[in-house]
């Protein structure tokens, strides 16, 4: 078994920064009238400023294989050339097409001239966590002396106005409110594009920071929770979803049945309380001492709940003082998959990291609620 490093990391944002103003205008008026929820999300997720690939037309400026193809590219330099890659492995909530893969298509964009490995993650925003596991595990075991794993979302496509207007439109035939039902506006006003990539080698790189992974942990509550977060499906009353392949293709359009959905009542009743309860699972696990880490990078999908993250942890013995919390949520927004990535990519390249030091990722999905977390030592 061999020791793996995250040996440089790098990042793609499209565009230039959008303010919470200017959100609009890229991603257009539903009904030709401004969103009423708008201005309360955004208060409350404390995000103010995103990337989007589109333009102030809406229309796309980039696909999400080639967001991560850009940030994959930063990888390559004297030491590491693209010929040199052996496995790339990649997650997404937001995938270009559900055929081919993900991973296909960013190994097509980056043009290498070569046949290599490639792993698809799926899901939510652990699926940038399970293409890092993949990437680790493959290292660690000898099978490739280097992976480039990565995270990323295009969920700006998602969020134009077009895929709104028939049912603020469906709901004014009804002679009801014309606007958009909460679990699908709410979302609207919280997600960004972006992509972050890491290269794993068995090796740390000499003179330059070097991440070692000691463990990536996973844990999944499907078996005790609902689905909270989804997409491509609706949910019944009794909490079971109902697959966009079990409806008429008449009402994929007319129920919003692709558009992405949030149970905003199931998020805040488990969605800290499970992340430390995942996390109190690994630290007695790997016996660690709170007190021995020195950056926390939590991914969270608003400010929201950054207050009461620090509460909970703490609740389970592991009370990080808020100077070692790191967070740029608000300067980038919740690009998903690809959270962590960018967070620790900042970090990485921040010039503070100092040799021993140990950096803990936390990252939770609510979907039907899964975390992982990793811990890196500073080489």
């Amino acid at each position: 078994m061999y020791d793996v490093f995250i040996t440089k990391a790098s990042t793609y944002l499209p565009n230039n920064p959008v303010s919470n103003d200017e959100m609009e205008t890229y991603l257009g008026l539903i009904n030709d009238a401004p969103s009423k929820a708008k201005s309360l999300i955004l208060r409350n997720n404390k995000i103010t400023t995103r990337y989007y690939a589109l333009d102030k037309e809406g229309n796309p400026t980039h696909t999400n294989a080639q967001l991560t193809a850009k940030a994959v590219e930063g990888l390559f330099d004297e030491n590491f050339k693209k010929e040199d890659m052996k496995l790339l492995s990649v997650g997404t909530t937001s995938p270009d097409q559900m055929q081919p893969s993900h991973a296909s298509m960013v190994h097509g964009e980056l043009n290498i001239g070569k046949s290599i490995e490639i792993n698809t993650a799926t899901g939510l925003c652990n699926s940038g966590m399970n293409a890092l596991n993949y990437g680790f595990l493959s290292v660690k075991a000898g099978v490739h002396d280097n992976a480039i794993c990565a995270g990323s979302e295009r969920m700006s496509a998602w969020m134009t106005a077009d895929k709104f207007n028939h049912e603020a439109e469906n709901l004014k035939a009804l002679e009801e409110r014309p606007i958009v039902a909460f679990k699908r506006e709410f979302l609207r006003w919280m997600l960004s594009d972006g992509a972050g990539s890491f290269l794993l080698q068995n090796k740390p790189r000499e003179n330059g920071i070097s991440l070692k992974i000691d463990f990536i942990d996973f844990y999944s509550y499907a078996h005790e929770i609902e689905a909270c977060m989804y997409a491509g499906c609706d949910k019944l009353e009794d909490g079971s979803l109902k697959s966009w392949a079990d409806y008429p293709s008449d009402e994929w359009l007319k129920e919003s049945i692709f558009a992405i959905k949030q149970d905003t009542k199931i998020l805040d009743k488990y969605i800290l309380v499970k992340g430390a309860e995942s996390l109190r699972s690994s630290f007695d696990k790997h016996n660690l001492d709170p007190e021995k880490i020195d950056h926390v990078l939590a991914h969270i999908s608003s400010g929201y709940f950054k207050d009461g993250l620090r509460e909970e942890f703490a609740k389970k013995g592991m009370d990080f003082p808020a100077e070692k919390w790191f967070y740029n949520l608000s300067e980038v927004g919740n690009i998903g998959a690809g959270s962590i990535f960018i967070a620790l990519e900042e970090l990485m390249n921040s010039g503070t990291l100092k040799k021993g030091e140990k950096v803990l990722l936390c990252v939770p999905e609510s979907g039907r609620f899964a975390y992982s977390c990793a811990l890196l030592t500073v080489c």
